[in-house]
């Protein structure tokens, strides 16, 4: 018998070992639960971990979802939108939209006459180095070079002021 057959054995049976009768859990993934009240000597005695007094050392006490021990929550240090009905009033932050600013001055910097100035070329160059988040041209800066610039958005003035050097603006979708 060869040791590739002998390998092929080997693993015919360990696959076979494998049922339900002998699936554990990975070592270390399951602990013993908390026993409270058992005495002194365990640790979790007398008050069982509780401390002294106060709301949580009660039974039936139960902690909100939202608690964060007295310190203001975040939902009420998260600016909302406001409208004339406050019911419909949410947190403001999950509806911005973000954008990676790229100015000219980088272009003029980092890219010769005439090339192609795409996303992934900028990202290359390390300057939008931001997965999934699209990419707005802004002005600050210079532009002396014809460069035809791939992004999501461009500014007015930046627009202007590549197409002034002799390049051109792509749009692309986000």
């Amino acid at each position: 018998m060869s040791a590739a057959d002998k390998k092929l054995e080997d693993s015919a049976e360990a696959q076979e070992a494998i049922g339900l009768h002998n699936l554990r859990p990975a070592p270390g993934s399951r602990r013993p639960r908390k026993r409270v009240g058992r005495g002194h000597g365990s640790g979790h005695g007398k008050t069982s971990g509780r401390g002294h007094k106060g709301y949580g050392s009660r039974s039936g006490a139960k902690d909100r979802a939202r608690f964060e021990g007295g310190q203001m929550p975040i939902h009420m240090r998260m600016r909302k939108l406001r409208g004339p009905h406050m019911k419909k009033s949410m947190p403001f932050e999950p509806f911005r939209t973000h954008t990676q600013a790229v100015n000219l001055r980088d272009l003029e910097d980092r890219f010769d006459a005439g090339a192609e100035v795409t996303v992934a070329a900028l990202a290359a160059a390390g300057i939008a180095k931001r997965k999934g988040i699209p990419v707005k041209i802004l002005a600050k800066g210079e532009l002396s070079k014809s460069l035809t610039v791939h992004a999501h958005a461009f500014s007015g003035a930046a627009r202007a002021a590549i197409e002034a050097a002799g390049g051109s603006c792509v749009t692309d979708e986000a």
